[in-house]
């Protein structure tokens, strides 16, 4: 089939990805770890360990689930912790023994913990001794019958190791106090696996590799499953589109986003190991200063991360000071990326920050923007080879060029469904197998996708649709305004106006200030009608702006 986006492909990337390359995600680690064994693989606190050590760690960590918890193919683990390199020994152990693995969020409170154990039937977790009292509020209510705690020194050197965790545990206070009796500690699981009586599973694409569990910004969180056959799809996906301009086993890509997220986990952890590149993981990049800190002493080519990631490195003091001369890529998904922040990123780091769009769903990549694209476009890119995507009605029918509909996507990457949600899962399904994305966008001429916002989010202003994306981009080019949330709210003579939450650099700005800077670019009724001055705005652990709770703090008041 003739699909518009293939004549704007960059030459040499071909309309199919070659999806039978690998059975599993484990044949790519295992490749990865001989090619490029001694290259280094993850750095952290200023420790790195090679693709070797990498394959030492997992391998007896493997065999340590296999052989003393007795866990078998298709048992599902939790792990719970920030970037941390005990993060991808975690996981690749885990993918390893054949089990799936449940990405945990470790800032859930316990009931958020608790639904997501007892939906997934986790029967172990990984966890950070700094979440652990979290854990012993619900774990007699869910299936956890194994506990493996780390620190956060485990992996680091000695001294350095024994310094940082007591610094976190008694300095610091990080660590509230817990009671896990029969837990088992992360340290000596690796120093008793055996790798030599480690078993290497029988996978295949349809195996569960994942239940990655969405952000529950729209309700509870459910179990999207990701299989084996969905990852390395994606990854080949990505491969074909990214691959030609990067350089195998050189490269070094800043890992902000945690790896608990779907976007990190496939292309910074997934995709730049096959690649045989360097992971540079950060633990905390709220605290901007230190991160900087961080970026001023390493020479990273790539950098992934959301909008208010990068907005917030623009305006830390001394991101501009650093060293760009090796940057080749920034790469920005998981919510809408703003001109403005585009704009400043390219004037500051002379690369082109680049955006993407996918979903937990889809493992996530859908679409991307050409690696040569000069500047910021304003689109989500062009959808990735052996993906199809459409724009489609309420009554899903396929609407014609231009004009707004929702996004909707087939293709190898693309989950079968909710964990025993099939409700949920029929929800999302049409007829002829499309994923509905419950976003709004539209197809230009040239085959490129623009996000018009979340269908759910989109503001009905007597009678005309109004989208908060546009609203948000207009506002945060005000060089004043740091963040901005917009969300509707009920109105007696237009069934609803649009109200905006602004956090400012400057006290002294009015919301005259703000609607005569809106009314450059925006129609009369897009105009906020209610603005609200607010220090800070409510997000998810990767920075998306949480509108929901916007509407539930303001428009229950």
């Amino acid at each position: 089939m003739t699909h518009a986006w293939y004549s704007s492909y960059p030459e040499g990337v071909p309309h199919e990805a070659d999806l039978t390359a690998y059975d599993s995600l484990v044949d790519v680690f295992e490749q990865a770890c001989t090619e490029y064994s001694n290259n280094p693989c993850f750095c952290n606190y200023g420790k790195t360990i090679t693709y070797q050590e990498l394959e030492n760690d997992t391998r007896k960590l493997a065999s340590f689930l296999q052989n003393q918890l007795a866990m078998n193919k298709g048992d599902k683990i939790a792990i719970m912790m920030p970037n941390l390199l005990q993060n991808p020994i975690s996981i690749f152990a885990s993918l390893r023994a054949g089990l799936t693995v449940v990405n945990t969020n470790p800032l859930y409170t316990g009931k958020e913990l608790q639904h997501q154990l007892c939906d997934s039937g986790a029967t172990t977790i990984i966890v950070l001794e700094n979440f652990a009292s979290t854990l012993q509020q619900v774990i007699k209510d869910t299936p956890i019958k194994n506990v493996i705690v780390t620190r956060m020194g485990d992996k680091l050197d000695f001294p350095k190791s024994a310094i940082i965790n007591l610094v976190v545990k008694h300095v610091k206070k990080m660590v509230p106090s817990f009671n896990l009796p029969g837990s088992y500690d992360f340290k000596q699981c690796l120093s008793q696996g055996d790798a030599s009586k480690y078993t290497r599973p029988t996978l295949n694409q349809q195996d569960f590799a994942f239940l990655q569990y969405t952000g529950g910004t729209t309700g509870v969180a459910k179990g999207a499953i990701l299989t084996h056959g969905n990852m390395v799809g994606n990854l080949q996906q990505v491969s074909a589109w990214i691959e030609p301009y990067i350089i195998k086993g050189k490269e070094h890509i800043i890992t902000a986003l945690p790896l608990y997220h779907i976007f990190s986990l496939l292309a910074n952890c997934m995709f730049f190991m096959k690649m045989g590149g360097l992971n540079h993981l950060i633990t905390n990049p709220r605290d901007m200063k230190n991160f900087v800190k961080e970026l001023k002493g390493v020479k990273f080519t790539a950098l992934t991360g959301v909008n208010t990631l990068f907005n917030g490195l623009l305006n830390t003091p001394g991101f501009s000071d650093i060293d760009f001369s090796s940057f080749k890529m920034a790469l920005g998904g998981g919510m809408a990326v703003q001109k403005s922040v585009a704009e400043e990123w390219q004037k500051v780091t002379g690369q082109t920050l680049l955006e993407a769009y996918g979903l937990t769903e889809t493992s996530p990549a859908v679409c991307i923007n050409p690696m040569t694209l000069k500047s910021y476009n304003g689109k989500i890119g062009l959808p990735m080879p052996s993906t199809d995507v459409s724009i489609q009605d309420d009554d899903n029918n396929i609407l014609p060029t231009g004009e707004h509909g929702e996004i909707c996507i087939k293709g190898p990457q693309v989950t079968q469904g909710y964990y025993k949600r099939p409700e949920e899962t029929a929800l999302v399904f049409d007829d002829d197998g499309w994923f509905h994305s419950g976003d709004i966008g539209f197809m230009d001429e040239q085959g490129f996708f623009q996000i018009v916002d979340r269908k759910k989010d989109m503001i009905i202003v007597s009678g005309f649709n109004v989208y908060p994306n546009e609203i948000e981009d207009v506002i945060a080019s005000h060089h004043d305004i740091i963040e901005v949330g917009v969300i509707g709210m009920p109105d007696e003579k237009c069934g609803e106006s649009v109200m905006a939450i602004v956090v400012c650099k400057n006290t002294q700005i009015t919301e005259h200030d703000i609607r005569t800077h809106c009314e450059l670019s925006l129609t009369r009724y897009k105009i906020p009608k209610r603005i609200e001055f607010v220090d800070e705005v409510p997000k998810t652990n990767v920075g998306k702006i949480l509108r929901r709770e916007l509407r539930d703090m303001y428009l229950s008041s």
